[in-house]
């Protein structure tokens, strides 16, 4: 098969390592991948502001890029929610479209539903809390969502518990959202920073050294929170842990 890397913009700016690790993760299971260098924003950021004509241009221009990949892989729940949900009002029943939207999917979804890991080689000897974010818990189904009162079950962790000499940390709320919902953290600061350090807090409860997850975009926002106030954990995207490069 053949997979094309998509990696959002920000984390290609701001979390190289991350970016790369998923490459390796990637590689490792013996996938021929590429990174097309034509792409660009998904979008999102228009979407979330109402720029709805700039958001259609970076809609074709994603479709454009990556129709032709057997899969679409990318480190990041929000952004693949974006093309799978907020594109098809563009696209009118396009085959280019309906391909993508068939193919892509956030690097855990992807290694746990579809070439089915069952093992990493790598060590992380750390007490480690996942945080669930929204769009990948919710939208893309990385989790169950506690308020459905169904089995649990947290795709996420099961690919971490194939990691040796991880312990995970059990939370008190394990998929409350962490505040900062794109452009919602700019024009409700006040209310994004609060619920940002309640979901650190419940962390630091839980005694985890290292907050984890699908979605950088949380992290990075709880990571602003963590070192303003100088808080004793580490903030690391899944693939860091699961490619081995901690």
């Amino acid at each position: 098969m053949k997979v094309g890397l998509f990696i959002p913009c920000f984390m290609n700016e701001l979390y190289p390592n991350s970016c790369m690790a998923t490459l390796k993760i990637l590689k490792n299971q013996g996938l021929d991948v590429e990174y097309p260098l034509e792409q660009t924003c998904c979008g999102q950021p228009m979407a979330n502001s109402g720029c709805s004509k700039d958001m259609k241009t970076l809609a074709y221009q994603f479709v454009d890029t990556f129709k032709k990949y057997d899969y679409i892989v990318a480190p990041t729940g929000s952004c693949v929610t974006m093309v799978k949900e907020h594109y098809e009002p563009f696209f009118d029943d396009n085959k280019d479209y309906n391909k993508v939207k068939a193919s892509i999917y956030e690097i855990c979804e992807f290694l746990h539903d579809i070439i089915k890991v069952e093992k990493f080689d790598a060590k992380f000897p750390h007490k480690v809390g996942v945080h669930n974010s929204c769009h990948g818990h919710r939208a893309l189904g990385l989790g169950s969502a506690s308020e459905l009162n169904i089995p649990q079950n947290n795709k996420l962790k099961n690919l971490l518990n194939l990691v040796e000499g991880i312990e995970i940390v059990e939370l008190n709320r394990d998929d409350e959202c962490c505040g900062f919902g794109g452009t919602f953290s700019v024009t409700e600061p006040d209310i994004s920073v609060a619920m940002g350090k309640d979901r650190i807090k419940d962390h630091l409860d839980s005694q985890a050294e290292v907050m984890t997850g699908a979605d950088m975009s949380c992290l990075m926002h709880m990571e602003g929170i963590i070192n303003r106030n100088n808080d004793p954990i580490k903030i690391m995207h899944i693939t860091e842990i699961l490619a081995g490069e901690a």
